[in-house]
């Protein structure tokens, strides 16, 4: 028989830990692997019932004590109180100050249970997200995008009952409420009925067009308007363009989550745009004129000054992004300096190069060198 873990540590609390600290412990093991939440689970049960049978030892004072002085043997088997009986007697205690809603819905959240409702009663659709992937050049102008949307509409043939001839039976199993009581220690929890699938309702003669699901797959096409200057992973909520709701309920949203392309030539930092130009060496060295082309295919001459060094950023205003929603705004350019260096040259080059760096040598200037 595999030897008994420490109960310290299957709490994750140290030995001089408070009450409150111990209770707090237990709370999150028993919510994370309550057998409700975990159904056929059976490492999650055992979990459990070892968390449970540590709480009963360390939250009584006399049990705490023998076990701190004689471990496991000092409580003689006594430690076990039963899976199901004390631990959930004492519920009160260990979530005091937490709303009964917020213990239901913590333990049972993912395990199929949830509030009462009437199996007839209108619920909204579900929410739809669709992925749009656009250019640099569509935030710079924005522009309108057709989309496809593929998603569940209201039978039209049955108007979502799922009967052909509009015909619904109660369910036996739950007379009609979606969902069977079930008690689990002092709990008593709703479970969605296997019969009726939560919906209360039987159908004899199934729709043919929707199976008697009462809802059809359908291809939407839309027309979104992406604003320009949009960042990426922007989401854009097109109201009621979700799926519809079953019996008669409001349809959910759209979200389309826009995500922008990397671009060649243009780097985005916020609404400015980061671009390189080259400078050939001798206007690095002389001044002069670079001309670059900015997003919207406009070409801008960008002012050289002599002595110019690698890595030089020059600012062009209102060259950038449009700011989303900024009236006619806009961010910057900004050229990052490349210093083109010739990879070869003639005879009469080198000899020229060679002079020009003797003679810059002699005036100690020194810069020279940089471009070499």
């Amino acid at each position: 028989m595999p030897e008994k873990r420490d109960y310290y540590e299957i709490l994750g609390v140290p030995r001089n830990a408070t009450l409150n600290e111990i209770k707090s412990a237990y709370r999150k093991l028993a919510l994370k692997y309550h057998p409700d939440k975990n159904p056929g689970n059976p490492e999650a049960e055992a979990k459990f019932k070892e968390a449970t049978e540590a709480y009963e030892v360390l939250r009584d004072e006399q049990k705490r004590k023998i076990y701190d002085q004689f471990g496991h043997a000092g409580l003689g088997g006594a430690g076990a109180q039963g899976f199901g009986q004390t631990a959930y007697s004492d519920f009160s205690d260990i979530f005091a100050g937490t709303s009964f809603e917020d213990i239901f819905e913590n333990l049972f959240a993912g395990a199929g249970f949830g509030r009462s409702r009437t199996a007839h009663s209108p619920r909204r659709g579900s929410d739809l997200r669709y992925n749009l992937e656009i250019s640099l050049e569509d935030v710079y102008h924005g522009k309108e995008e057709e989309i496809v949307i593929p998603r569940e509409e209201t039978c039209p043939d049955c108007n979502g009952t799922g009967s052909a001839d509009g015909r619904l039976e109660t369910c036996h199993i739950c007379g009609g409420s979606g969902q069977v009581r079930r008690s689990t220690g002092f709990f008593s929890v709703a479970t969605t009925c296997n019969t009726c699938g939560g919906t209360g309702r039987l159908v004899k003669n199934r729709c043919r067009t929707c199976n008697g699901g009462g809802t059809v797959t359908k291809r939407r096409k839309l027309a979104i308007r992406i604003p320009a200057g949009i960042d990426s992973g922007t989401r854009l909520k097109i109201a009621g363009e979700g799926e519809a709701g079953p019996y008669g309920g409001p349809s959910g949203d759209l979200y389309v989550v826009v995500q922008v392309r990397k671009h060649p030539n243009f780097e985005r930092d916020g609404v400015d745009l980061i671009t390189h130009i080259d400078v050939p060496v001798t206007t690095a060295m002389l001044g002069g004129e670079v001309t670059v082309e900015t997003l919207d295919k406009s070409k801008v001459k960008i002012k050289i000054p002599p002595g110019t060094q690698p890595d030089t950023l020059f600012r062009v205003r209102g060259k950038g992004l449009p700011y989303m929603g900024g009236q006619g705004r806009y961010g910057d350019l900004i050229a990052h300096a490349r210093i083109e260096i010739p990879k070869s040259l003639s005879n009469r080059a080198k000899s020229l190069v060679r002079e020009l760096e003797a003679e810059l040598q002699a005036s100690g200037s020194g810069i020279f060198g940089r471009f070499r």
